[in-house]
């Protein structure tokens, strides 16, 4: 299936960090939907469960420290699979560096085989191997990138899931729209291209 004719998910999530005694959890998603190769503005967000009591790992990136409470009253993924599942069946899933997404979304439905994967990570280092370095941040500023994810997330910052999901499907529309990529498709992005 050529990408820009896919229907795809963008997605981020936001954990607590590995604690000794405590396997890492997501404390928010989001969602950002593409079409026809080009990020849609139709997204989907939500803060996820996280006990009151369970530590976070000091380097975790994010706002978790300042709605502790909020989180604690957040819905678990479980209960949240509803909601997901039409972003999620069917559907190519893009993030960056996909392990974390991948990991998350296979605790929170494991019967359910979800993919072909695209990892803009691997496309960013694609596109543009004279970066070096490619985080997020680092590939939207040499794209030129980030006043867009402002555009979709005005006052949100960096480590904000929905802010991260927006500006990973604005480095897959900037691949997408690379002249001779017209034809690119799902499975070799999901290869890395290779």
């Amino acid at each position: 299936m050529k990408a820009r004719e896919a229907i795809l998910t963008v997605l981020d999530f936001e954990s607590t960090g590995a604690v000794r005694g405590h396997a890492d959890e997501p404390w928010q998603v989001g969602m950002v939907e593409m079409r026809a190769g080009r990020v849609t503005g139709h997204y989907h967000e939500s803060y996820l469960r996280v006990s009151a009591a369970r530590p976070f790992n000091p380097y975790a990136p994010g706002r978790h420290a300042e709605i502790r409470a909020t989180l604690a009253a957040a819905p678990p993924p479980a209960e949240l699979w509803p909601v997901w599942r039409p972003w999620l069946e069917g559907r190519p899933l893009a993030a960056h560096n996909v392990g974390t997404e991948r990991k998350f979304l296979q605790r929170a439905a494991p019967l359910h085989e979800l993919g072909p994967w695209i990892d803009t990570l691997q496309l960013a280092r694609h596109v543009r191997p004279d970066l070096a370095g490619h985080s997020l941040a680092e590939v939207c500023a040499a794209l030129e990138l980030e006043p867009r994810v402002r555009e979709f997330c005005p006052g949100r910052e960096w480590h904000d899931a929905l802010f991260d999901a927006f500006a990973s499907a604005l480095v897959l529309e900037h691949g997408l729209a690379l002249p001779g990529w017209e034809n690119v498709s799902v499975e070799a992005l999901g290869r890395g291209l290779r």
